[in-house]
């Protein structure tokens, strides 16, 4: 195996990881970021509750009330630092399960929450594909491919393909809304046009 042509390709919290790999491994050919973030996390979670509950039916008023209290119940992780207390906080304010505040207050996402993949991404040197479902209701398009783009300009990558492939959900999945519900009752693992985009990527490379 050529080390030199050696690449990674990751999905979702491999998206994050890939660009990081990438940023601090001059080894690193290409990466390949299949619904990778371009925002800090407790912005993906604020984006995700809306297109999630947008996907479900759910009428514009419950929507926003679900927002206003995940905003809350975020800013308790964000800045409250002692576990025991955020915990007690959750609790007392959400009425949250014990499995959901320990969720919460785990060390990888409350990492996670406050990573801004922006700076790992300007130092990325690396060719990039970075692929986004139209339908994805976890890392939304709108939100993410722009600011991926955004940062690998800012640090002067000029070799990325930014692509918003239509109809697909987060799993890269011909869907019909982007629902999370839907990932089960999908037959089709993988869509071709999504398979095809990533093969033509690497063979250029």
């Amino acid at each position: 195996m050529d080390h030199r042509k050696t690449g990674l390709i990751g999905h979702s919290e491999g998206g994050i990881i890939a660009p990081l790999v990438a940023s601090r491994n001059q080894d690193v050919a290409f990466i390949v970021m299949l619904a990778g973030s371009g925002v800090p996390g407790d912005q993906i979670i604020m984006a995700q509750t809306e297109a999630i509950n947008r996907a479900s039916g759910l009428p514009p008023e419950r929507v926003a009330a679900a927002m206003k209290q995940e905003r809350a119940a975020l800013d308790v992780v964000l800045h409250e630092k002692d576990d025991a207390v955020a915990q007690a906080r959750l609790k007392g304010q959400f009425s949250l399960p014990d499995s959901v505040v320990k969720q919460l207050t785990a060390a990888w996402y409350r990492y996670f929450l406050e990573y801004d993949p922006t700076p790992a991404l300007r130092k990325v040197k690396c060719p990039v594909l970075a692929l986004n479902g139209e339908k994805d209701v976890q890392v939304p398009p709108r939100l993410n491919l722009p600011a991926i783009r955004a940062a690998l300009d800012q640090g002067g990558n000029k070799h990325y393909e930014i692509v918003e492939l239509p109809g697909l959900n987060h799993l890269f999945q011909t869907a019909k809304t982007g629902a999370v519900s839907e990932y089960s009752e999908i037959e089709e693992t993988m869509s071709p046009s999504a398979l095809e985009k990533i093969a033509a990527f690497i063979a250029k490379q």
